[in-house]
C-alpha cells in the first residue's frame, strides 16, 4: 500500500474503492511493528482496530460513514479509553484500566475514527525528551541517538514514522509543540478550554489542553472541529461556537504580524533556527505583510512563573495516586504511613517526584505568597502582555525551540537545562492562548526545525489559516 501523508489521501483511496479501512489499519500496524525500536506505542490495540476497521468499511458501503472513516489515530497515554490501560508511563498507575472514556477521544469514534493504540510519553506528561516514562525512552525517528521531545514524545513519531494518520497528545507547556519541532510534524495547542479536559489524567489543571498531531494543517484542522466544544463533563470546557475549521483554510489578506525580539536575541537560540525564522519573517515581508519587532520584557519569568504554578498544581492532583484505591501499591510496607510513603517512593519516577516536592514547598504556609501567590499575580501580567500585542497584531512569530532535537543523556543530570527547553513554548500556555508549531526547514545535521504562531484566544480559524500559508512558504 502507498504511504498515505493526509487524510484527503486516504479518503480518495476510499472513495476509489483502491483500499478499506482493514487494509490501512493493517498497513499501519505492519509499520508500528517493523519500526517497534522506537518504542512510540505501548500498547497497540490491533484486534479491536481491525474490528472497528471493519465495522466502518461496511459503513462505506452502506453509505452511513462518518467524518472520520479511514482515519486511524494512536492516543497519548494520559488520555482515558474505557476498557484499555491508561496509567501516564509511570509505575504508579500500571495495570489501571480506564472506566470511561475521554470526551474528545469519544468524539472522534463518533465519527467513525480508529483508535490504534496508546503512546508512550514522559511520566505524567512531566518532562521535555521522553526520557522519564516507566516504558522507556522514545526514539526520534529523523535521528535515533536524538530525542524526540516531551512529553508526548510518542504521539510525535508515531505521525513522524507514518504510525497512524494522526495522534493526540497533551500540552501543558509545549508538550505537543516542542515534539513536533524536533520530528518535523505539525502540532496545534488550541485556547485552554476549546477542548474538554474529561478524561484527561492532570498534571497541572489550569494548564493541561489536549492537542493535535498531523502531518498537514488540514488534518490538524478537521480534528479540533470534531473534538471543541463544550463538555457538560467539564465546567473549564468553553461555550464558544465551533467552527469547520477544515473548510475555512484559504488566506489572502495582509497580516500584522509581530516577532519577539528577545526570542531571537536569547544566547541559547541555535543560529540555524535564528536564520530559518529571519528567513520566513523576509518571506513574510516581501509578500506585503507588516512584520514588526517587538519587545516582551516578561521573558525571563515565564519559565519561573510555569514552573512554580504548575508544580504546585501537580503536588495537589497526584496526591490522590497513594496506593489506597488502585494503581500500585508496595509490597514492602509494615503499617499505614510506610505504605504511603513506599508506594509514592517507589512508584513515582524521579522527575515527578522533584516537581510534586518543588510544588509543596511552593505551597507550604511559609512560602505560599513569597512564591505560588506572587506567581499568579505574574501569571496575569504575562496575559495580558500578551493579549494586547495579540490586540495590536493577528499573530506572534517566535521559533518553538531555542534548539532542535538533543542527544539522549544530554540534560539528563541537569534539569534547569531541562526546563530551558519550554523557554519560547511556555508563554502560550500561560497565557492560555492557541498556538501551532509547523515545520520550517531543517539544521545541518537533517533534524527538523519548527517555526512557532501564536494567535489570540478562539481564534483558531486564522491561526489555522495562516498556518497553512506558512507552510506553502515554508516548504
Amino acid at each position: 500500500m502507498e504511504k498515505f501523508i493526509s487524510f484527503d489521501e486516504i479518503k480518495k483511496s476510499l472513495e476509489k474503492k483502491e483500499t478499506d479501512c482493514r487494509s490501512i489499519v493493517q498497513y499501519y500496524l505492519t509499520n508500528i511493528q517493523t519500526k517497534a525500536h522506537l518504542n512510540a506505542f505501548v500498547e497497540v490495540y490491533e484486534q479491536s482496530a481491525l474490528s472497528q476497521a471493519d465495522l466502518i468499511d461496511q459503513k462505506l458501503e452502506e453509505g452511513k460513514a462518518g467524518k472520520l472513516a479511514g482515519m486511524v489515530i494512536g492516543i497519548k497515554d494520559v488520555l482515558c479509553y474505557e476498557g484499555h490501560e491508561s496509567n501516564a508511563s509511570s509505575k504508579i498507575l500500571e495495570n489501571f484500566e480506564s472506566q470511561f472514556t475521554t470526551t474528545a477521544i469519544q468524539r472522534l469514534i463518533d465519527e467513525d475514527a480508529i483508535i490504534l493504540g496508546r503512546l508512550n510519553c514522559d511520566e505524567f506528561g512531566m518532562g521535555s525528551s521522553n526520557e522519564n516514562s516507566a516504558h522507556g525512552k522514545v526514539l526520534n525517528a529523523a535521528d535515533e541517538s536524538r530525542v524526540p521531545g516531551g512529553s508526548s514524545g510518542g504521539s510525535a513519531v508515531a505521525v513522524q514514522a507514518n504510525l497512524c494518520t494522526a495522534s493526540l497528545g497533551t500540552d501543558t507547556g509545549g508538550s505537543v509543540r516542542q515534539p513536533a519541532a524536533f520530528t518535523g510534524v505539525i502540532g496545534m495547542k488550541p485556547t485552554y478550554s476549546r477542548i474538554s479536559r474529561w478524561g484527561l489524567i492532570a498534571y497541572a489543571s489550569s494548564f493541561d489542553t489536549i492537542g493535535i498531531f498531523s502531518k498537514t494543517v488540514k488534518d490538524n484542522a478537521l480534528l479540533l472541529e470534531i473534538m471543541a466544544g463544550h463538555d457538560e463533563n467539564d465546567s473549564t470546557s468553553s461555550r464558544k461556537p465551533v467552527f469547520p475549521y477544515s473548510q475555512l483554510l484559504h488566506f489572502d489578506k495582509k497580516a500584522k504580524v509581530a516577532f519577539l525580539k528577545e526570542t531571537l536575541e536569547s544566547p541559547a537560540l541555535q543560529p540555524e533556527i535564528k536564520a530559518n525564522t529571519l528567513a520566513i519573517l523576509e518571506k513574510l515581508k516581501s509578500e506585503g505583510h507588516e512584520v514588526k519587532e517587538v519587545e516582551f520584557p516578561l521573558l525571563d519569568y515565564l519559565l519561573p512563573t510555569y514552573y512554580i504554578l504548575t508544580t504546585a498544581e501537580a503536588s495537589s492532583n497526584l496526591s490522590r495516586f497513594d496506593g489506597v484505591k488502585y494503581g500500585y501499591r508496595t509490597p514492602n510496607a509494615h503499617n499505614l504511613e510506610s505504605m504511603y510513603k513506599l508506594t509514592r517512593s517507589e512508584g513515582f519516577g524521579d522527575e515527578v517526584k522533584r516537581r510534586i516536592m518543588l510544588g509543596t514547598f511552593v505551597l507550604s504556609a511559609s512560602y505560599h505568597d513569597a512564591y505560588f501567590t506572587k506567581a499568579q499575580k505574574v501569571r496575569r501580567l504575562i496575559k495580558e502582555y500578551t493579549e494586547n500585542l495579540l490586540n495590536d497584531f493577528d499573530y506572534i512569530i517566535i521559533p518553538t525551540t531555542p534548539s532542535t532535537a538533543f542527544k539522549f543523556g544530554e540534560h539528563s543530570g541537569d534539569p534547569v537545562a531541562m526546563y530551558l527547553e519550554d523557554l519560547f513554548t511556555v508563554q502560550a500556555s500561560v497565557s492560555g492562548v492557541p498556538a501551532i508549531s509547523i515545520p520550517n526547514g531543517k539544521d545541518a545535521q537533517g533534524m527538523p526545525i519548527g517555526l512557532q504562531v501564536i494567535c489570540n484566544s478562539f481564534k483558531e480559524a486564522e491561526l489555522f489559516a495562516f498556518s497553512n500559508y506558512l507552510s506553502e512558504l515554508t516548504s
